[in-house]
């Protein structure tokens, strides 16, 4: 097992082209986006799932209180990366980033993590799966809205986005698995549910697990699932 603590600090230029028809000029200027996150890696010793050598990528977003500066919150707290910690077996290469103090996730900048990730290792872009619990739910949703052709697959647990209502056509095609609490009182039920119901209205073949019984914390059982992982391995992009 390789488990691997960096910094990221990352400035992508971006061009931007602007024509300004009323006075018929043309403009041109080049924006920088600024990523700076914390990460974990793990590599896997389990190399049973590589395909022409290449491994699937697993990408875990944390919740709220996993914020800030100290990366062993997220390998002892929820997910995949404490999974990992007792699991070298475990088939996927597993990116783990930290969401800084006081932010929420920005789609923008965790898709350009994970470009700079796809770089740096024997990543399978065709089997990039997307996951993540309560804030890091929202940010599965709204990364997978704002890239819907990026993923091979995602499983939200116990999140929601307020752009879903218009938006859930743009991610109809990706292969989602849901999980959400009936009886959560920190993120209501009825964010997945709506979000659920909109894709379905989609011809979606979306998938849905609810927890009767289970509050706020629906991802244990969800990350302890050996049926979740069959099935993201299942889920690979089209060329």
């Amino acid at each position: 097992m390789k488990y691997s603590y960096y910094l990221l600090f990352l400035c992508f230029p971006m061009g931007l082209f602007a024509q300004q028809k009323a006075h018929k000029a043309l403009g041109k200027v080049k924006i920088k986006v600024q990523v700076e996150y914390d990460y974990l890696v793990f590599t896997p010793s389990n190399k049973s799932k590589a395909i022409d050598g290449k491994l699937p990528l697993l990408v875990f977003l944390h919740g709220a209180g996993e914020r800030g500066d100290d990366l062993s919150l997220l390998s002892t707290t929820h997910g995949p990366p404490m999974l990992v910690e007792k699991d070298s077996d475990f088939p996927f290469i597993v990116l783990s980033p930290q969401c800084p103090e006081g932010d929420r996730w920005n789609a923008l900048q965790v898709r350009l993590l994970v470009d700079h990730i796809v770089k740096k290792y024997p990543v399978d872009a065709s089997r990039i799966y997307l996951t993540g619990l309560s804030m890091g739910g929202f940010g599965t949703w709204d990364t997978a809205i704002h890239h819907p052709n990026y993923f091979a697959a995602i499983a939200p647990i116990c999140g929601g986005s307020i752009i879903h209502a218009f938006q859930a056509k743009r991610i109809k095609h990706i292969p989602t698995w849901a999980f959400h609490g009936a009886k959560d009182q920190v993120v209501p039920v009825d964010n997945t549910r709506r979000i659920v119901k909109a894709l379905k209205e989609e011809k979606s073949d979306v998938k849905y697990t609810e927890y009767p019984e289970a509050g706020h914390n629906s991802w244990t059982e969800t990350y302890n699932n050996p049926a979740l992982y069959t099935w993201l391995l299942q889920q690979r992009l089209k060329p």
